[in-house]
């Protein structure tokens, strides 16, 4: 009697163990624990054809998982009824037969926990973001025509190409880890489309992006001239596809198929040029934004209206702020790494212009993609258009604000840019 007893405990125990682990398990809180905190920058999109509702699946599973645990309790009920033990039994049987039931309670727990598995790998796999792969290819370049191959503008303009590409490449191998090449939507969230003429701009700010945006508009056809686009329209008038706006089988076609290509600028001098843009003159966001912030915690005996207002940010202050590690707020892409915006060591970038000499590059770019001839890069300033444009004279005045090691660690800040896109030290005195 002393047995049964504690052989009914030990099963109504086991399945009852066994609902309490099934329910602390929950497919959904198990996808959470799993994934952490992972956010990506894609902001509004239509639904992806790609993904599914798991409601139903989840449904499904507890339904699974009910009828599972029913039966194991059923099986245990018979179970226990047929081999009931009598005086006429030995103890040996008895034994047996209490360690077959653990036994079999035990692969019933294990089956079920196997199952819960597989399920899971398949809840984190629908619940993460969509992954392509991406082969390599190391010097895509579009190929110049027969008739502009014995010109010998074109072919210097082409090798060029060739030897940024091949630095940009060898960089990349040196110093990032690549094996799996796996692009999820926030690698390409800064990449705008032209479907026409099959084209994918990586937008670096401070590097001619408003004025190739408003190329990328004419060749699309929704402008017949650059000079007729204005800069609101620009930047907010959603005209423009980003990539991440299209489903899996969209972004890995274009990415093997369009024409790739971005812009870039000596980092120094693009970080210059967005201080003057953004804290020089008003502005409704980057003031209370950033420039609250940033007065509060690097400034001593600020006043109240700075404070208030967070106009007069100092170039000083600004670069505290880009090297503090705890910084105030986040990163902005107008001083962000373009490896981080482009991230070029993932997508095979086939044409990569320089700010420096953005007039020849672009228009050679135009000229190898076949746009209309009559239409050439703009030359004139988007903002601030009575103002100088920041040059390396300008720069160095900026930094000349700095001490020697703050100027040090911002080289340090931006030191995958310079050597990614070969751009020589801005001072003689860094290292």
């Amino acid at each position: 009697m002393r047995l049964t007893c504690m052989f009914s405990f030990i099963l109504l125990f086991g399945a009852a163990g066994l609902v309490v682990f099934i329910h602390l398990q929950d497919p959904e809180e198990i996808v959470h624990q799993q994934t952490p905190g992972i956010k990506y920058n894609m902001g509004f999109q239509p639904p992806r054809k790609d993904c599914i509702s798991s409601n139903n699946q989840d449904r499904s599973l507890r339904k699974i998982t009910v009828d599972s645990v029913a039966t194991i309790k059923q099986s245990d009920s018979l179970h226990l009824s047929e081999n009931m033990p009598t005086k006429l039994q030995s103890t040996d049987r008895r034994q047996s037969s209490i360690m077959f039931a653990m036994k079999d309670q035990q692969n019933s727990e294990e089956n079920n926990s196997i199952r819960l598995h597989k399920r899971r790998r398949r809840f984190i796999i629908k619940k993460s973001p969509i992954l392509i792969s991406i082969n390599s290819s190391i010097l895509n370049l579009p190929t110049l025509k027969s008739e502009d191959r014995n010109n010998n503008k074109w072919k210097n303009l082409y090798q060029i190409q060739r030897e940024r590409k091949r630095i940009m490449r060898e960089t990349c191998s040196k110093y990032k880890s690549n094996n799996r090449r796996i692009i999820t939507p926030y690698h390409v969230s800064r990449i705008f489309v032209e479907d026409k003429y099959r084209v994918l701009y990586c937008e670096v700010p401070k590097a001619g992006c408003s004025n190739w945006k408003r190329v990328l508009m004419v060749l699309n056809g929704l402008a017949s001239s650059t000079k007729d686009i204005q800069h609101n329209t620009v930047h907010y008038g959603n005209y423009l596809k980003r990539l991440d706006g299209f489903d899996h089988k969209g972004i890995y076609h274009r990415l093997n198929t369009y024409t790739k290509m971005l812009f870039i600028r000596e980092p120094f001098e693009k970080l210059v040029s967005a201080f003057r843009d953004k804290f020089e003159h008003p502005n409704n966001y980057y003031h209370p934004v950033f420039g609250k912030a940033i007065i509060s915690r690097y400034r001593v005996n600020a006043t109240k209206e700075a404070l208030r207002t967070g106009a007069g940010v100092t170039f000083k202050e600004f670069i505290q702020y880009l090297l503090d590690v705890h910084r105030p707020v986040g990163m902005d892409i107008h001083w962000d790494h373009v490896n981080r915006l482009c991230s070029p060591c993932l997508i095979d970038y086939d044409f990569v212009g320089k700010f420096e000499s953005m007039e020849e590059d672009a228009n050679f770019f135009l000229h190898l993609i076949g746009a209309p001839q009559n239409l050439t890069f703009p030359k004139f300033k988007d903002r601030h258009s009575n103002e100088e444009r920041t040059t390396t004279k300008i720069t160095k005045q900026y930094f000349a604000q700095l001490s020697p090691s703050q100027r040090q660690q911002s080289y340090d800040f931006y030191y995958m840019d310079y050597l990614m896109f070969n751009y020589s030290k801005p001072f003689e005195d860094l290292y």
